[in-house]
């Protein structure tokens, strides 16, 4: 029994001052990050982001024929100072970590910040930490949750997997090969989830929302293989309508998007739970895309 105090006051004692370095050495990542996106310093910027995030990031510029690392700064608001903000807590779970705060978050865009929350990830690679990203929760509509975190209660935190660290190191993804064509995807899936993966290579999940997103790696010539996987989500009813469609984007300016697949389910029916389908890009539609069809 002596032997067990002994063994775990030794590992307390080993563990303890972990947790307390654990909260500067995120907030002196995400500074450097914040830092080297400010100043449009891509070498600094590469040092301190994640590796999978790197590629993620640069597959989706590169697919849609925007210069790298160039276009890397070209964010719709800078990223936020934590200063002024309240510190919640910053937890660890094996290669993984977070770091929340709430307060006034300043986006630079105008206008009067209100309290909300704001969740910063990173994970560890060769024993350093590296920014993954930022969840921003806008509580104007969680009138409770911003009390509760104003007066330091953070049951939400806990109740929210999306706030906790996953444990899990992402996988890295494949790297885009030069894109040729610039596609999107787009969903409407009111009460339903839609997994779409095209190409095998870019991979997408929309939730009860209607948005679009880039393809990574665009569309090839001739087939494009589509993959879709829909199911109900809570509260749903499953018989909400349903819409998959992939569009190519032309540069030449004034040409519209070209539909070029689609799947569509009506009020009441039943969708596929799975389905592998393709479409083709052919000559016709590359004469439309570059405005040479008569």
């Amino acid at each position: 029994m002596k032997l067990h105090i002994l063994v775990l006051s030794i590992l307390m004692t080993a563990l303890s001052p972990a947790q307390p370095a654990l909260r500067p050495a995120l907030e002196q990542t995400y500074n450097a990050w914040r830092s080297a996106i400010s100043r449009q310093d891509a070498a600094a910027w590469q040092r301190v982001t994640a590796s999978h995030r790197r590629i993620e990031v640069k597959n989706r510029i590169t697919s849609q024929k925007l210069p790298f690392p160039a276009s890397l700064f070209n964010l719709p608001a800078p990223p936020p100072a934590l200063k002024g903000l309240t510190f919640l807590e910053a937890k660890q779970n094996g290669p993984t970590a977070t770091a929340a705060y709430f307060g006034k978050i300043d986006f630079g865009v105008g206008g009067n910040p209100t309290e909300n929350l704001l969740v910063l990830a990173f994970v560890t690679e060769n024993g350093d930490w590296l920014y993954d990203r930022a969840d921003f929760v806008n509580l104007e509509a969680l009138p409770e949750v911003r009390r509760e975190l104003a007066a330091g209660d953070l049951k939400y935190l806990k109740e929210t997997p999306e706030a906790q660290p996953s444990g899990k190191m992402p996988p890295l993804p494949l790297e885009a090969p030069p894109t040729k064509y610039i596609a999107k995807v787009y969903v409407f899936s009111q009460g339903r989830e839609v997994k779409v993966q095209i190409n095998k290579i870019s991979q997408h999940r929309f939730a009860n929302t209607k948005e679009a997103e880039i393809v990574i790696g665009g569309a090839l010539d001739g087939p494009n293989e589509v993959q879709y996987a829909i199911s109900k989500l809570p509260g749903g009813t499953g018989t909400e309508a349903l819409t998959i469609r992939v569009y190519l984007l032309s540069q030449v300016e004034g040409i519209k998007p070209i539909k070029a697949f689609e799947y569509q389910v009506l009020e009441n029916q039943t969708p596929k739970a799975f389905a592998t389908s393709s479409f083709d890009v052919d000559a016709t539609m590359v004469a439309k895309l570059m405005g040479k069809a008569h």
